[in-house]
């Protein structure tokens, strides 16, 4: 069950980077999701680093390292893609 959780939560922290960066994002939704599980986990490491990992109540500190992180990732991830990929299918 832990696995398909984080996939849940890697999806929903990549919809999320994806709305909050402006432009436009051209990764495909199966790398947006990657891009996320990998931010939840960093996300993670990070609040466990500065002792917020878990609080009484909503995590919003750890929830909000998480968001960050999947943030960074998916403009970085995306950047990367459109480099390998090259620009020919730019709309």
């Amino acid at each position: 069950m832990g696995w398909l959780w984080a996939i849940i939560v890697g999806f929903v922290l990549g919809l999320l980077a994806k709305a909050i960066l402006p432009g436009k994002q051209h990764s495909p939704l199966w790398l947006t999701t990657i891009f996320g599980i990998i931010g939840g986990i960093a996300g993670n490491a990070l609040a466990r680093a500065f002792g917020i990992e878990e609080t009484s109540g909503i995590d919003w500190g750890r929830h909000a390292l998480q968001l960050g992180a999947a943030i960074v990732l998916v403009g970085l991830g995306d950047m990367l893609y459109m480099s390998m990929r090259g620009r020919k299918q730019r709309a």
